[in-house]
């Protein structure tokens, strides 16, 4: 696979601002607005919204995700050895909406994209460590995690020829066991995939999603000019109304993001990113080893009392986007003709 991005060393690591990287990874757990909707605590097959057929959106607030997600195999690296490809399984839930530190303001939209502005908000008395900042002058406490008790998950096959194996919480964490270690890809494309949970502080459910093929992205090259637009392909899902196609184009992450692209498209196996999206993005600032994140998807969802659990099926793939004038770096060795390494990682 061409113009995957390196890992970036410790120093690039510790630069990286924190509230950039807990905003991006916190929606992953627990993020969402709307009506909390049906109030039942279990979930059967024929119930609306749990089969995740589709990678449609999902009505409800979000309190719980389980990610099953199929890690591509990376070749090897001047800065790190070849990996084999895995699967991996992730869930949490908790008892309300997780906060978001940054608000993503909607600006200009073009077809399936749209460009997005961080907002932080300002609270003039500190939230103190049991709450954030949602709002100015708006503290929201951060939810708690709890049990939904063993979860049996079906369809995911294991190494050793199982499909069947069974999660019990962590520190309120659900992940694969160690005596299930899951194959890769452990499901094929279409393939039902369920999780029952038998129920604890949560009640129990059943989540119910479809298989999705490892995502194989087309393009080779993801250079960015002004008023050109960008083309994205890739191989489509042989059943593309089950699955959707998510891209994040962020140039400026490593220098406190001034805004991204963000598309939600079928996944039928090509998306333009308009000119005038990229110039607008450009014109927000760049920042060292900028990157394009395309992440194929489907979902399922479950209710309980306290809202929605989503079953993330899902596969991403992360480049390196190319800038003219930009160079990247962790180190001044990295940069020449006298320039040395900025904060934001780019070389002046």
């Amino acid at each position: 696979m061409r113009n995957l991005i390196p890992s970036l060393s410790s120093r690039a690591l510790a630069r990286t601002p924190a509230p950039l990287a807990l905003a991006l990874c916190l929606p992953l757990l627990a993020c969402g607005d709307g009506d909390t909707g049906d109030t039942d605590t279990t979930a059967s097959d024929s119930d609306s919204g749990t089969t995740g057929d589709t990678g449609g959106e999902q009505s409800g607030d979000l309190v719980g995700t389980f990610r099953v997600e199929l890690v591509s195999p990376q070749a090897a690296t001047a800065d790190s050895p070849a990996t084999p490809g895995k699967t991996t399984v992730l869930g949490k839930i908790y008892d309300g909406v997780y906060p978001a530190q940054i608000i993503w303001e909607e600006g200009t939209k073009v077809g399936d994209c749209q460009l997005l502005t961080p907002r932080v908000p300002f609270c003039n008395t500190p939230c103190g460590g049991s709450a954030v900042c949602v709002e100015d002058d708006t503290c929201q406490d951060y939810p708690l995690s709890g049990s939904a008790g063993t979860v049996t998950v079906k369809g995911l096959k294991t190494e050793d020829g199982k499909s069947e194996f069974t999660m019990e919480p962590i520190a309120n964490n659900y992940q694969a066991p160690a005596t299930a270690a899951l194959s890769y890809p452990a499901f094929a494309e279409g393939d039902t995939i369920s999780m029952t949970a038998s129920g604890d502080k949560f009640g129990a459910f059943k989540l119910s999603g479809r298989g999705i093929a490892p995502l194989a992205v087309t393009t080779k090259s993801f250079a960015l000019a002004v008023d050109q637009p960008l083309t994205l392909t890739w191989t489509p899902a042989a059943e593309p109304t089950r699955s959707t196609l998510h891209v994040k184009l962020d140039i400026s992450h490593h220098g406190g993001s001034k805004g991204m692209i963000s598309c939600d498209t079928a996944d039928s196996g090509s998306l333009e990113i308009g000119g005038a999206l990229i110039t607008e993005l450009l014109g927000l600032g760049v920042a060292g080893f900028p990157t394009i994140i395309v992440t194929r998807q489907a979902v399922g969802s479950a209710t309980i009392a306290e809202g929605r659990i989503d079953l993330l099926l899902a596969s991403s793939l992360e480049y390196a986007v190319q800038i003219d004038g930009l160079t990247s770096c962790t180190d001044d060795v990295d940069c020449s003709d006298g320039q040395t390494c900025q904060s934001d990682l780019t070389c002046q």
